[in-house]
């Protein structure tokens, strides 16, 4: 096993320069610095020299990701950004507004609506089916998991109001479907 030298230093083959057993035969420059620099000292490195090594690393690594999915991540971010900006526009709609809406494109959904207020709740899971999830995001709805509920406000939204137990006995329910059939 070769020693671990670099061509202008000189290191001792069998003796760790930061080992605390051969403190005594250390030289008396070396016994004055710590550890850490010994070993610089000893495989030639330095502060600088460690920076560039991480700088060209990471300017090859960005340069290897970037051609192949750069057009793609930017493309995915501005979909979910579409995404958002319909959502936030669609929580001011009018209840009757978001009911139609959901009938057009989610008919099934529209049969569990519930409207509590002037909000509208569905007891549909979040995850079951991650289309009809998505398409709820983009109509305005979001998902309430204190009550396990998809809710939209319908333009009614007051985040630091007082929440009582269960709103349908304040304001009172009923179900979309039962008033007018998908």
């Amino acid at each position: 096993m070769g020693t671990r030298q670099r061509p202008g230093y000189q290191v001792t083959p069998n003796l760790s320069l930061s080992c605390p057993m051969h403190v005594g035969k250390k030289p008396e420059l070396v016994q004055k610095m710590s550890p850490r620099l010994v070993k610089q000292a000893a495989y030639g490195e330095t502060r600088t020299a460690n920076i560039k090594k991480k700088l060209m690393k990471n300017k090859f690594q960005i340069e290897a990701a970037a051609p192949a999915n750069a057009g793609q991540q930017s493309s995915i971010g501005a979909e979910k950004q579409r995404a958002f900006a319909t959502h936030c526009t669609n929580r001011e709609l009018a209840t009757q507004k978001v009911l139609d809406l959901l009938r057009a494109q989610l008919p099934r959904q529209y049969e569990l609506a519930e409207i509590v207020g002037k909000w509208v709740w569905l007891e549909f899971p979040a995850a079951s089916h991650r289309a009809a999830a998505n398409t709820l995001f983009r109509l305005g709805f979001h998902w309430n998991q204190r009550r396990c509920v998809w809710q939209h406000p319908c333009g009614a939204c007051a985040p630091y109001a007082a929440h009582p137990a269960d709103p349908r006995t304040k304001y009172g329910s009923y179900f979309a479907a039962d008033i007018k059939p998908a």
